[in-house]
């Protein structure tokens, strides 16, 4: 018994520390929202907090964040989506810019994926959204 702790101590010990990527917060994300039943795409320009909506849904970007040696690198986005006027989200979660099926918007008209990070919105604008 005291050998198998005593090999998985210096086992646990002799394995090499796991780096751990640093990740900075943007102050907005970049969007794509398809509608498959017309077609139409739409892309939208959140600022961190803000909702917007696109047809019947209500998207919120709660976080976006990247990584701090590689600002365009993959982005990872925390959306909040309301189908309607909803109390319970459809969807509530981060999704991944280079893998949106890996946490996807699991709904029957929509699709949503996220596209980037942007690390600065100018002061005192909003985001222009291209939004019926």
């Amino acid at each position: 018994m005291k050998r198998l702790f005593a090999s998985f101590l210096i086992s646990f010990t002799l394995t090499a520390p796991v780096a751990v990527a640093q990740v900075s917060s943007g102050d907005g994300g970049e969007l794509r929202v398809l509608d498959r039943l017309t077609g139409n795409v739409t892309d939208l320009m959140l600022a961190v907090g803000q909702t917007d909506t696109v047809g019947v849904l209500s998207v919120m970007l709660s976080d976006c964040r990247y990584p701090s040696d590689n600002p365009a690198g993959e982005g990872y986005a925390r959306l909040v989506i309301h189908f309607r006027d909803s109390v319970t989200p459809v969807f509530s979660g981060w999704m991944l810019a280079s893998s949106p099926a890996l946490n996807a918007l699991d709904h029957p008209r929509y699709d949503v994926w996220v596209l980037r990070c942007m690390t600065s919105m100018a002061e005192g604008t909003t985001p222009e959204n291209d939004a019926d």
